[in-house]
């Protein structure tokens, strides 16, 4: 039976520490049935890549609202006021007050734009919005979000896409000692090996797309991925043993008779 360990952010509690996405799935509803074998309770959506209604049936034809939240993001957003701007329309849809904002700075490596995001996370925050900024893995601008009023701040393991998995743990850890606020895992995870180790590092969850909807599997992804986050946490809670040079005996010889 698995424990009581609900993820809260924005005040909602959460059962599942994994986030998924929409994107780049073969089909809608195998991104359905993804959805489900992940265990997710929050998906994501990129509100500039949305479809308008009337053209047929759409994304949030395929998500269950009940059963999902649906965490609008801002990707594709170059500047503060772009970012603003969508997460306002998201609200003004119907999708949600949290959202997940990106204000990415170079095309090529989709890092964010620091300054910008801080500067979009205290507006949107002064209108009412759960703030989630996906950033760099920078502790001095995770600490600035913070300030700035974000719910969560969510570093790149890696860049997006790129499923290299998390480059520098250590950066992750400071961060995690520099905010008070959820840490989310955003972005270069591949497999479930690389969920399961952010999850040791103790962050609160991990949110992913690619490595799932990529997968040459990706039903069979979504259920490993689900049960990385999963024994991840569980780990993280149970503390490892200490690394060690040399080898300790599983069995002490020591109170044996005749030693």
């Amino acid at each position: 039976m698995k424990p009581h360990d609900p993820l809260v952010l924005g005040g909602k509690e959460f059962q599942s520490r994994l986030i998924v996405g929409t994107g780049k799935y073969p089909t809608m509803e195998l991104m359905q049935q993804c959805h489900e074998a992940s265990g997710a309770d929050m998906v994501t959506v990129a509100v500039r890549r949305m479809e308008l209604p009337g053209t047929g049936k759409t994304l949030l034809d395929y998500i269950d609202r009940d059963r999902f939240t649906i965490l609008p993001n801002t990707a594709g957003c170059y500047d503060a006021d772009s970012a603003v701007l969508t997460a306002k329309l998201a609200r003004e849809a119907g999708l949600s007050d949290f959202i997940k904002l990106e204000v990415i700075g170079d095309e090529k490596t989709l890092y964010p734009d620091t300054e910008e995001l801080v500067k979009a996370t205290k507006t949107l925050v002064k209108d009412g919005f759960v703030v989630m900024p996906y950033t760099s893995d920078d502790p001095i601008v995770a600490k600035k979000l913070e300030d700035a009023g974000a719910a969560a701040v969510m570093p790149l393991g890696a860049p997006i896409g790129s499923g290299l998995g998390i480059c520098n743990p250590y950066s992750i850890r400071i961060i995690m000692e520099t905010v008070n606020v959820p840490v989310i895992v955003d972005a270069g995870v591949g497999t479930a090996s690389d969920a399961a180790v952010a999850m040791e590092l103790g962050v609160e969850a991990v949110l992913m797309n690619t490595a799932i909807a990529g997968a040459q599997d990706p039903l069979a992804m979504a259920h490993a991925m689900c049960m990385a986050v999963e024994a991840g946490r569980l780990a993280a809670k149970a503390g490892r043993i200490p690394r060690k040079l040399y080898a300790t005996a599983s069995s002490p010889l020591e109170g044996i008779i005749g030693t």
